[in-house]
């Protein structure tokens, strides 16, 4: 997927406009949530998310999607990452 596509997408979902979000070099986040629903559009690097006992690896072109206040943690690659972050 792209950016105009995503764009496109969240907008008719009714998310917020998407804001460009940068995360370091192999940075960490423990286990947290967010009090919003979230749809990011991976643009650059990788990003893995962790969910309970599952995680999964995104990479650019890709788009994952959080619930609101769903526990999850984040792992960053070695060249970071930077995605498009959508949040209603």
């Amino acid at each position: 997927m792209n950016a105009d596509t995503f764009h496109k997408m969240v907008t008719a979902e009714g998310f917020n406009e998407p804001v460009m979000v940068t995360r370091d070099p192999n940075g960490f986040i423990d286990t947290h949530e967010h009090p919003f629903e979230a749809k990011a559009l991976i643009l650059d690097g990788q990003i893995e998310i962790g969910l309970d006992s599952d995680a999964r690896v995104y990479r650019p072109g890709e788009v994952f999607h959080l619930a609101m206040s769903e526990p999850h943690w984040e792992r960053y690659g070695c060249a970071g990452v930077v995605y498009l972050s959508a949040r209603k």
